[in-house]
This record gives structure tokens, C-alpha cells and sequence, in this order.
């Protein structure tokens, strides 16, 4: 009788459990089924930035290999403005169907601490990280016509203590990564010197080798040529690491500021809600496509470097920059304007 009764009261809750139980495995079925045919038409890539810039230009250098690997073309689609939180709000509310990825960059994750409310998104909330792609390099370059005895950081942070602090430098703009890591390290080194900002990385440099001013923190793509042809100098580069294409030049870090790191970087994010298995089959097309030498190469000539982080990684550092950044905006009252 005990046996009869325990077994009458287990039906009822084993009932329930299958109940419970059948839809999720239906929709993991369905999840399965739905990525062993994904891609079956072209993914699109919301590029936030114009057409020509380092985001922009690695974003077609990777997709290009991505596209071979998923046998399905993967179009770029340039939605620039307001520091890429245009894209990126497009790209919020695109479907979550994998066929809508954006390319963010540092500008974007950092941009609601400059703007406020960005378009109606959380950059946490709304997308799902897929993988990093590229770091950025920044390096500190100077007009060796208007400072020829700087040779190194050192002697700018001299140069501008015996300015008192009235030495102009330049970057793309008020709030840009170049700005934002010449204010990190003036605070570290205590030192100052007067920003002006311009806007976008083509006139601030066009006046930096005119000698409107004299020095500029800037991202690699934009100087590289300029360095080559002796028209700037570059002192310093803000990375861990020295790059490559600039191995005589010593870090910031290796020049009296020991840990300093500061690397722009752009990374694959999809709209919240896409499919997982979706998401690791983008993913792993995009490691795939930054293992590659001929990619690498591309990268790399044009001043990035591929850099792949899984979709975890890509997530940690997203909130490790969007922390220790947003302390500097506000520890020095950066605004957009």
C-alpha cells in the first residue's frame, strides 16, 4: 500500500517536471537546429565610424576572412556619429537573429560617460560580447622642429614643468582615447599641459607637423606614415608592450611609469538575445580569421594588431575599461564639448 500511494504521489510531480521541462528542450532543440543552418543569407556588420577609419578599415580586413570561412558574405554597413552610439543603437535594435553584428570601439563603450544616456541602450545590457579583434596602439609624438631636445617623455614632462604647465598638446577631440590618456598621465606624472582638442585625428596631426602644436597623444594609424617620413617623432607608446612597427620607441611604462597601459581596441558584439551556439560559431570564425598571417599582416600595416579574446574575456575588459576610463572623465571633468 505505501508503495501504491508513493508512487500515485509521484506521478503528479513527475508529470509536472516533464511539463515543465519539455519546452526547454524544445527551444534547445530548436536553438540546435537553427544554428546548424545559420548563415543562410548575408550578415550584416554595423561599423559605427565613417568609412576609411582604423575601426572601419580592420571590420573589412576581418570580415573579408570571416565571410570565406561561414560561406556567407558578411556586408559592412557604416553608421558613423556621436562617437559610434549612432551604429550601436541601430544595432540594439536589430533583431537578435544573427544577422546583425556591430564593431564596437573604445569611443563607444566609453561614450555614456561623455553623453549621458546613449540613444536609448546599455552597452552591458542590450548586446552580448562575441570576441575582441584588434588593439589600437596610442603613441606620443612630438614636432621635432618645434620641441627638438625632446627626445623621450622625460623631457616633455621637463619641457612642460619649465612652461608651467602652458605647453599645448592636441588630440582628435575633447574626450577621445588620446585625450584621455594624456590627462591619466599628467595626473601620475604631475605635470600639466593645456589640450586643444581639434576635430577628428586628420587636422589635429595636419597641425602638429605644421608646428601649430607641438606634441600629440594619437592612435598609430594615424601617424605611422608621418613617423616614417620624419615628420613627427614618436617619444613614447602607450601599450604594455612595444610595438612592432616601432620597436626603437620605449614605453611609457618603461619610461619611469611602471604598469601603465593604455590601448584603444575594437571588439564583435551581437545583438542581446542572439543564439548562443550562434554566437561560439561567430566567434570561433573570428579567431579563426585572426589566427591567419595574411590578416595579421593587413592589420598590422595599417597601425592595428589582431588581437582575439573569447567572448568572456572581451566582456571582463569591457567593464575594466568602462571603470578605470570613466574615473578619469570624471576625476577631470572631460566632456564631450
Amino acid at each position: 500500500m505505501a508503495s501504491l500511494a508513493f508512487r500515485s504521489l509521484r506521478s503528479p510531480v513527475r508529470r509536472a517536471l516533464v511539463a515543465l521541462a519539455l519546452p526547454a528542450a524544445l527551444s534547445l532543440a530548436a536553438g540546435s537546429a537553427f544554428a546548424q543552418t545559420w548563415p543562410s543569407k548575408p550578415i550584416t556588420l554595423i561599423v559605427p565610424f565613417p568609412p576609411g577609419g582604423p575601426t572601419d578599415v580592420a571590420s573589412r580586413i576581418v570580415a573579408q576572412k570571416m565571410s570565406l570561412a561561414l560561406k556567407q558574405n558578411i556586408v559592412i554597413d557604416n553608421r558613423s556619429g556621436a562617437s559610434g552610439t549612432v551604429g550601436a543603437a541601430a544595432a540594439a535594435r536589430a533583431p537578435a537573429d544573427g544577422y546583425t553584428f556591430v564593431m564596437l570601439a573604445t569611443p563607444t563603450l566609453l561614450a555614456s560617460h561623455l553623453y549621458g544616456p546613449t540613444g536609448g541602450y546599455d552597452i552591458f545590457k542590450n548586446f552580448t560580447p562575441v570576441g575582441s579583434v584588434y588593439d589600437l596602439p596610442i603613441v606620443l609624438v612630438v614636432n621635432p622642429k618645434s620641441l627638438p631636445e625632446v627626445t623621450n617623455l622625460q623631457g616633455l614632462i621637463a619641457k612642460a614643468k619649465a612652461e608651467g604647465g602652458k605647453l599645448n598638446y592636441t588630440t582628435a577631440g575633447a574626450g577621445s582615447f588620446g585625450h584621455l590618456t594624456t590627462e591619466q598621465l599628467k595626473t601620475i606624472g604631475r605635470f600639466d599641459m593645456q589640450h586643444v582638442p581639434y576635430r577628428g585625428s586628420a587636422p589635429a596631426v595636419t597641425d602638429l607637423i605644421g608646428g601649430q602644436v607641438p606634441a600629440m597623444f594619437s592612435d598609430l594609424v594615424a601617424v605611422i606614415p608621418h613617423i616614417r617620413a620624419g615628420k613627427v617623432r614618436a617619444i613614447a607608446v602607450g601599450s604594455a608592450k612595444r610595438v612592432s612597427l616601432l620597436p626603437d620607441v620605449p614605453t611609457v611604462a618603461e619610461q619611469g611609469f611602471p604598469g601603465f597601459d593604455a590601448t584603444s581596441w575594437g571588439g564583435l558584439l551581437a545583438p542581446v538575445g542572439t543564439p548562443k551556439d550562434v554566437v561560439d560559431r561567430m566567434s570561433a570564425a573570428l579567431k579563426n580569421a585572426l589566427a591567419d598571417k595574411e590578416v595579421q599582416d593587413k592589420l598590422e600595416s595599417v597601425g592595428s594588431f589582431a588581437a582575439y579574446r573569447t567572448p568572456e574575456q572581451t566582456g571582463v575588459r569591457m567593464k575594466q575599461d568602462f571603470e578605470r576610463w570613466g574615473k578619469v572623465i570624471r576625476d577631470n571633468h572631460i566632456t564631450n564639448q
